[in-house]
């Protein structure tokens, strides 16, 4: 069985940028039994605390897509966060400007195997853990990293987002 696109586009950005997990080995895509829609279904599919979940959220910032990539420990404060980014409005994004902007669906979007690259911020709470989980392109689709390779293979920017 092939792996859906989103999912071959994702371990192909992994494989071109040498994205290593938390103990060095090459950062693997896996295909968890069931859809995880949420940071605390994830944490219980994979045994991780929540925190150690990088929820993927697309937000519309002046109209342009920004991805933040959030500890499933918390929620994002939109008001703080649209202030230390210097825009006036930033909101979640609809399904349809997540797909648009990610080609992917939300519950699995990935941080990365995206049509074009996406300005994203890194919570800088995700850094407190040796081995974090991002999304995989599908909702079952989970890998392995941490938080200075998120960091590197996203291109993103450490950010409190809280």
């Amino acid at each position: 069985m092939q792996p859906h696109p989103n999912v071959r586009a994702a371990q192909e950005t992994l494989d071109g940028a040498g994205a290593l997990d938390g103990s060095g080995a090459p950062s693997v895509i896996r295909l968890l039994p069931d859809a995880v829609h949420t940071a605390a279904a994830a944490a219980a599919a994979l045994d991780v605390e929540v925190g150690q979940i990088a929820n993927s959220l697309v937000f519309e910032a002046d109209g342009v897509p920004l991805l933040v990539l959030t500890s499933g420990a918390h929620r994002v404060d939109t008001t703080g966060l649209a202030a230390s980014i210097g825009v006036a409005r930033l909101r979640r994004a609809t399904p349809e400007f997540v797909r648009e902007h990610t080609g992917q669906v939300i519950g699995g979007v990935a941080p990365i195997g995206h049509p074009r690259q996406l300005r994203t911020l890194v919570d800088t709470t995700l850094d407190k853990f040796d081995e974090i989980w991002a999304a995989g392109g599908v909702p079952r689709a989970v890998f392995p990293t941490t938080y200075p390779e998120l960091l590197r293979i996203t291109g993103g920017t450490p950010a409190e987002v809280v």
